[in-house]
């Protein structure tokens, strides 16, 4: 009877615990849905970046993507995101896909421009970038470098 006992408690500990550790996480996580107004962005290709991915101006999440599809008119991507109310965005302002780094996820970085005119709820996006592929541009500079030491080694250098 004392080992059930004490094998209960643990057990409750256990829980209490794992509980209080998905408290912190989603609590630290900023999970939080952004409200706002939504501007849209075509892109050629939207690699690394799906509904849930951050939008940010300056490395601070100004914003959330809410939605993505294929225009079939255009065969672009179209991205939807949803935009924090405080933050007005000048019409000419510039989207891009950004890498958090080598081994990091993709988000979706705004650069403001300087027009005095703002994006209204439903507003496009007109100048956008698309990712860098960095496994293809890897791969260029591999096949340059060997190409230029076949050719240094023909020409006796």
């Amino acid at each position: 009877m004392q080992r059930t006992m004490i094998e209960t408690l643990m057990g409750a500990l256990v829980l209490a615990v794992a509980a209080l550790f998905v408290v912190f996480a989603y609590s630290s996580a900023n999970l939080s849905p952004t409200t706002g107004y939504t501007v849209t962005a075509n892109f050629n290709k939207v690699t690394g970046i799906g509904v849930g991915s951050d939008v940010r101006m300056a490395g601070i999440k100004i914003g959330t993507v809410v939605d993505q599809s294929l225009d079939p008119q255009t065969y672009l991507a179209s991205i939807t995101m949803s935009i924090d109310e405080a933050i007005e965005l000048p019409d000419d302002s510039t989207a891009a896909i950004t890498s958090e780094g080598l081994l990091g996820g993709s988000y979706l970085e705004i650069v403001p421009g300087g027009s005095p005119m703002t994006l209204d709820d439903g507003g496009t996006i007109e100048f956008t970038q698309d990712p860098v592929d960095l496994v293809q541009m890897l791969g260029k500079f591999i096949f340059s470098a060997a190409e230029q030491q076949g050719n240094d080694t023909q020409s006796g250098n």
